[in-house]
């Protein structure tokens, strides 16, 4: 498992852009990683193109804390082609029929496996399963970071979790929060949030109520101290300016 851990998410369907279908993939993933103390980095709704596939992919790659979760294209059908845009961007192209995955789908399909569904056991050279509670067609993935499951909730959600249980059952480092709601403008605080050093994570979240300005302001950082040091500025800049403001008790994320 990867010390950091920059989870992506790609959503493939081009029925879910033109609106024939809804998605469910990016609500469950992001629910199962905020349960073991991960977050999103980015996702994808991408059509079924092969060239935007294949970017992107490469996108995630060069990312060397990257860990993909891939819905969608792993079928039989002349569109699916997360199989072979896998192939090229994580093996060079080299793929294998997948001894294991094709007995699966032998033993789900018998001679109906052939000439197309046995196809789905062709994948990228040296891939790893993942169950499929449904029809046994597997899942799979790559280097223990890049996981391809069906487009189908009913199928991926499994496999979803199968793979963060196996992998990514927890992130080990301890992230700290602290987070007021100042009672002003966004931009009365600008000046101060440019003083905010890369190893803390910010947020600013502007709300008017009942006309009035108000903003939430999120710090968090894995290191305590600095984080403390730095949101302590907040406070006295509000006392200061006689700014109103209301705290929120340190938080843990795991």
């Amino acid at each position: 498992m990867l010390k950091q851990a920059n989870f992506y998410s790609v959503i493939i369907g081009t029925e879910l852009l033109n609106g024939r279908r809804k998605d469910a993939h990016f609500a469950f993933l992001n629910e199962q990683l905020l349960k073991r103390g991960w977050t999103h980095k980015a996702s994808f709704v991408i059509e079924d193109d092969t060239s935007l596939m294949e970017n992107i992919y490469k996108l995630i790659k060069e990312d060397k804390n990257s860990v993909m979760f891939s819905y969608g294209g792993i079928g039989a059908t002349p569109d699916d082609y997360t199989r072979q845009i896998a192939a090229k961007v994580f093996r060079d192209g080299k793929m294998e029929y997948n001894q294991k995955a094709q007995e699966l789908i032998i033993n789900q399909f018998g001679q109906e496996a052939y000439p197309h569904r046995i196809e789905m056991g062709n994948l990228p050279i040296n891939a790893k399963l993942l169950k499929n509670v449904v029809n046994n067609v597997a899942g799979f993935y790559l280097d223990d970071r890049f996981f391809f499951t069906p487009g189908f909730p009913s199928m991926s959600q499994s496999m979803v979790i199968e793979a963060l249980d196996k992998h990514y059952a927890k992130n080990e480092l301890i992230k700290y929060r602290k987070t007021l709601t100042a009672f002003c403008g966004e931009n009365d605080l600008i000046s101060l949030m440019k003083e905010v050093p890369s190893e803390i994570e910010l947020s600013s979240l502007p709300k008017i109520i009942e006309d009035k300005r108000q903003v939430v302001l999120s710090l968090s950082s894995s290191n305590k101290e600095l984080l403390e040091t730095n949101f302590e500025k907040f406070i006295n800049f509000c006392q200061e300016k006689s700014i109103k403001y209301t705290l929120e008790d340190i938080n843990q994320v795991k």
